[in-house]
């Protein structure tokens, strides 16, 4: 059996995976067989338990080791089987490009501890952003657009990362190549290091899709010479269209 470290060097090299049918993908998109497609949904219902159990504020932030600990002493959560386990490796360890995404990865720790000190809450979000740089600008950001601009995604650790990467494969039925356009994989999130995403306000789902970028708050975020957007328009990076996602570094 595959030690932690053999377990991760085997799955630097994965290059593809078995195809998992459907009818409306693209062939030459990548998916997961339904033995690995099954396991993906037992792992997605498992962290929503986890996120259910521990807050969505404290979900944003927790470390790998603490969900597994959180995971194997609580029933109402139920410890990661070994295939949860091997999708979650996969999924950090390997290479995205051959999924369509060219981002830069931005942790290299699967374990990453985020600490309290490094981080703020901003009241009535459920969200942190990263004291300093991220903190001044986003503070810096609500004055100059105003007060229906909102914070709507701030500091992501490894876990949550991983959480909605795994969702958007389920809701894409397996395919991994679909997901990883619209969502970074863990380990290459900007989230997880300084980033953050801005809405308008009463806005919901809707400020996670282009629509943002004809908002009023966008053009008056646009025209500030302080910010700029991580993923712009065609970027090579290989992810959509983000208005939403400020870029601090």
């Amino acid at each position: 059996m595959f030690s932690f470290m053999k377990r991760r060097s085997f799955l630097s090299l994965i290059v593809s995976a078995p195809l998992f049918a459907n009818e409306h993908l693209q062939s030459s998109d990548i998916y997961l067989d339904a033995i690995e497609y099954a396991s993906l949904r037992a792992l997605n219902q498992r962290l929503k338990r986890l996120r259910a159990f521990i807050g969505y504020a404290n979900f944003n932030v927790i470390s790998y080791q603490d969900a597994l600990f959180y995971a194997r002493n609580y029933p109402k959560i139920g410890a990661f089987t070994s295939q949860e386990l091997s999708l979650v490796e996969r999924f950090f360890y390997e290479d995205p490009r051959q999924y369509g995404f060219y981002g830069k990865r931005t942790c290299t720790n699967i374990e990453n501890i985020i600490a309290d000190k490094e981080v703020i809450k901003i009241p009535y979000t459920g969200h942190y952003i990263f004291k300093g740089e991220a903190e001044q600008k986003f503070h810096r950001l609500s004055k100059d657009v105003g007060e229906t601009l909102i914070l709507t995604s701030g500091v992501r650790n490894v876990i949550k990362q991983l959480s909605l990467y795994v969702n958007k494969i389920d809701h894409c039925h397996g395919n991994i190549t679909k997901a990883s356009i619209s969502l970074a994989p863990p380990g290459y999130s900007y989230h997880t290091i300084s980033d953050f995403d801005v809405g308008r306000k009463g806005w919901g789902y809707k400020n996670f899709t282009a629509s943002f970028a004809q908002t009023q708050e966008f053009s008056r975020l646009r025209g500030l010479d302080y910010i700029r957007i991580r993923y712009t328009e065609n970027n090579t990076d290989g992810v959509r269209f983000e208005p939403w996602h400020v870029e601090i570094t």
